[in-house]
């Protein structure tokens, strides 16, 4: 067998054997052989909104099971196909087995992305909030950069943006903007972008050209629908009012209709000003609110979330989870799975999906983070 098709069998039997742990493959098996009995029950639709969401689960688990065994049997069964032809000789048997193995490659690679995205909120909107660290107009400069970074990429995925609420730098950039990503998965891409940031770069703010190093922070968190009770009591929330910033014009706001939201319990703080009433962006507000909340639940049942909250604390050296390099060489560099880009401005552009698809993989995996050192 080529060397070329070795590395592509192992390609898929990595992908198989990821997509096994990611579902927990044995526990898996055994909770797709109770919903089939349980679909047998005639008292299952008693109950017609329980009975949906079992079925839901029931096709999903059979869909995800019956994927991975079909992978692995095509995987054997074309193995088996080239050393036949190379036994007998037959080029075209060969050939063809091998092509069909590229094939599977791309199959395999296909339902890894799938697991990835299957997390409890993973299809649902999302919000993005951008936050610049320590640095003053360095660093409002590079969370502006970051805005529209996350904004490209979102527009490149055929997603909607609307932006909620930004805070203006005194001289440049932003203190710190939130973000509206609509569309399928949209939270699912996104959910491991949370971290800080880090740009190391010749400053356009200074006189002398040294070299700045700025840190920005992203804080993703998911749109909850109706269909997930978060209970909030409006005794534990301080609501505040202000003027909404803008750039300036005959549209800028000229009464207080901004809202902010403080659940003091938590230290949880969200604000809108997207809209000119007042009472519009309240009831936004409470809804980010909730999707924070929900997020926060989210966190303590998933301990990959957990190492992201720690990420938030400082803004600052040795919690950055990506280094963005611009001077005295070019490249973008993942701190958690390693990957490179020696093309800065495409990735500051919106090409992200190369890091994002690595940090989901990562997840799966469960490899130790490579380190903030790791340059």
């Amino acid at each position: 067998m080529r060397a070329e098709i070795i590395n592509v069998t192992d390609e898929i039997k990595q992908a198989i054997s990821l997509l096994r742990r990611h579902l927990d493959w044995d526990q898996a098996v055994r909770r797709l052989d109770w919903l089939n009995n349980k679909a047998e029950d005639p008292n299952l639709w008693n109950d017609a909104s329980e009975a949906q969401k079992l079925m839901r689960e029931r096709q999903q688990l059979d869909d995800s099971i019956n994927g991975v065994r079909a992978l692995d049997q095509q995987l054997n069964d074309n193995v088996e196909l080239i050393a036949m032809g190379e036994d007998e000789g037959d080029d075209s048997i060969v050939k063809e087995a091998e092509e069909a193995l590229k094939t599977l490659r791309t199959e395999a690679n296909r339902r890894q992305v799938e697991a990835m995205l299957s997390g409890e909120a993973d299809s649902n909107d999302t919000y993005v909030e951008v936050h610049s660290g320590a640095g003053g107009t360095e660093s409002q400069d590079w969370a502006n950069i970051l805005l529209r970074m996350y904004t490209r990429w979102a527009e490149r995925q055929g997603y909607k943006v609307e932006l909620l609420e930004v805070h203006d730098g005194e001289e440049a950039g932003i203190k710190s903007a939130t973000i509206l990503v609509k569309g399928h998965n949209a939270f699912g891409w996104l959910k491991t972008e949370s971290g800080v940031h880090r740009l190391v770069r010749i400053s356009p703010y200074d006189s002398a050209a040294r070299r700045h190093t700025s840190f920005s922070s992203i804080w993703v968190y998911p749109v909850v629908d109706n269909s997930i009770n978060i209970e909030i009591n409006e005794s534990d929330c301080r609501i505040d009012t202000y003027r909404s910033s803008g750039a300036g014009g005959q549209h800028v706001n000229t009464t207080d209709s901004a809202v902010r939201i403080t659940h003091i319990p938590s230290g949880i703080v969200v604000a809108c000003q997207q809209e000119r009433s007042q009472h519009k962006n309240r009831a936004k507000a409470w809804d980010m609110l909730r999707a924070r909340m929900y997020e926060a639940e989210l966190m303590k049942r998933e301990a990959a979330a957990n190492a992201e909250a720690a990420s938030k604390s400082d803004i600052g050296w040795g919690h950055q989870i990506r280094s963005y390099v611009l001077q005295p060489y070019q490249l973008v560099k993942d701190l958690r799975t390693g990957v490179e880009s020696t093309a800065p401005s495409d990735v500051l552009d919106g090409e992200l999906n190369e890091f994002m698809e690595a940090a989901l993989a990562h997840r799966i995996s469960g490899k130790p983070d490579l380190g903030a050192d790791a340059e």
